[in-house]
Protein backbone atom coordinates (compact mmCIF):
# COMPACT_ATOMS: atom_id res chain seq x y z
CA UNK A 1 0.00 0.00 0.00
CA UNK A 2 2.39 2.49 0.72
CA UNK A 3 4.37 1.90 -2.82
CA UNK A 4 0.83 3.25 -4.50
CA UNK A 5 0.81 6.11 -2.05
CA UNK A 6 4.74 6.87 -3.18
CA UNK A 7 3.78 6.31 -6.95
CA UNK A 8 0.45 8.45 -6.81
CA UNK A 9 2.88 11.49 -5.02
CA UNK A 10 5.52 10.84 -7.67
CA UNK A 11 2.82 11.24 -10.55
CA UNK A 12 1.99 14.36 -8.77
CA UNK A 13 5.39 15.68 -8.52
CA UNK A 14 5.68 15.03 -12.31
CA UNK A 15 2.71 17.00 -13.07
CA UNK A 16 3.19 20.10 -10.33
CA UNK A 17 6.82 20.65 -9.51
CA UNK A 18 8.74 21.98 -12.40
CA UNK A 19 11.38 19.37 -14.07
CA UNK A 20 15.38 20.86 -13.75
CA UNK A 21 16.64 18.67 -15.81
CA UNK A 22 14.47 20.19 -19.17
CA UNK A 23 15.41 23.45 -18.05
CA UNK A 24 19.86 22.11 -17.63
CA UNK A 25 19.53 23.49 -14.23
CA UNK A 26 23.27 23.81 -12.74
CA UNK A 27 23.26 22.14 -9.30
CA UNK A 28 25.78 24.83 -8.04
CA UNK A 29 23.75 27.60 -9.33
CA UNK A 30 20.88 26.50 -8.25
CA UNK A 31 18.79 27.92 -5.21
CA UNK A 32 17.83 26.69 -1.83
CA UNK A 33 14.10 26.39 -2.60
CA UNK A 34 15.00 24.54 -6.01
CA UNK A 35 17.57 21.75 -4.14
CA UNK A 36 15.03 21.45 -1.56
CA UNK A 37 12.71 20.76 -4.74
CA UNK A 38 15.00 18.40 -6.11
CA UNK A 39 15.90 16.46 -2.88
CA UNK A 40 11.88 15.96 -2.17
CA UNK A 41 11.53 13.91 -6.11
CA UNK A 42 14.69 12.14 -5.43
CA UNK A 43 13.15 10.69 -2.04
CA UNK A 44 10.16 9.91 -3.56
CA UNK A 45 11.02 8.43 -6.65
CA UNK A 46 13.34 6.64 -4.45
CA UNK A 47 10.74 5.36 -2.21
CA UNK A 48 8.50 4.19 -4.92
CA UNK A 49 10.64 2.36 -6.48
CA UNK A 50 12.71 0.47 -3.78
CA UNK A 51 9.31 -0.05 -1.72
CA UNK A 52 8.46 -4.08 -1.24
Amino acid sequence: MQKKIFKFISKVNKKVLPSYSKQQLDLQKATNLQKAIIGWKLWVTKKALNQS
